[in-house]
């Protein structure tokens, strides 16, 4: 069976003109958004509880995660809590909501697991992101032994820094396939 890939937004969803709902429209037999029963004000367990649901109705063997943002540590989350293997994940962007400038109305995301996932994984970051520093990111991917691309200074890599179609992170995601 060909890979399915399960996007997993961060909190607010991803708007229609973010890469991630793009990827979505553009290749409807491919991507499919794991849909949250709350964006806004986001519970973990109701998160990650979601996503095992989606991953194992998919079959787990065939699903890489497309994560963004705080989606990538409901990510960790949820491989620490189901320890499901699945072929791979991209965390773009992982928010550091330990960080005392995050400040988002989240429950239950923190601490950060930093254990290593049982699954290939590429964590993608920026220079200048807002929400997370290189430094952590790189931290992050050390922790879930996860190879790190840093794509320079792009910001939240979101489409407030200027992303809309993102050809570059579709290549990136090919390593996974």
């Amino acid at each position: 069976m060909d890979t399915l890939y399960l996007i997993v937004p961060g909190i607010s969803n991803s708007t229609e003109n973010h890469w991630q709902s793009i990827w979505e429209r553009e290749f409807p037999d491919k991507f499919r958004r794991i849909e949250q029963r709350e964006w806004n004000t986001p519970v973990c367990t109701d998160w990650i509880d979601t996503i095992e649901s989606e991953v194992a109705a998919a079959g787990p063997a065939n699903v890489v995660l497309v994560a963004h943002s705080l989606g990538c540590t409901a990510v960790a989350q949820w491989a620490l809590k189901y320890g499901t293997k699945i072929k791979g994940a991209l965390l773009v962007a992982p928010s550091d909501c330990e960080a005392p400038t995050y400040t988002f109305d989240t429950k239950g995301f923190t601490p950060i697991p930093l254990s290593k996932l049982p699954f290939t994984s590429i964590v993608v970051a920026s220079t200048n992101d807002e929400y997370v520093s290189l430094e952590r990111a790189k931290f992050f991917a050390d922790a879930w032994g996860s190879e790190l691309v840093s794509v320079g200074d792009r910001g939240h890599i979101n489409l407030n820094a200027g992303f809309g179609p993102w050809d570059e992170g579709l290549e990136i995601l090919r390593r996974l396939d």
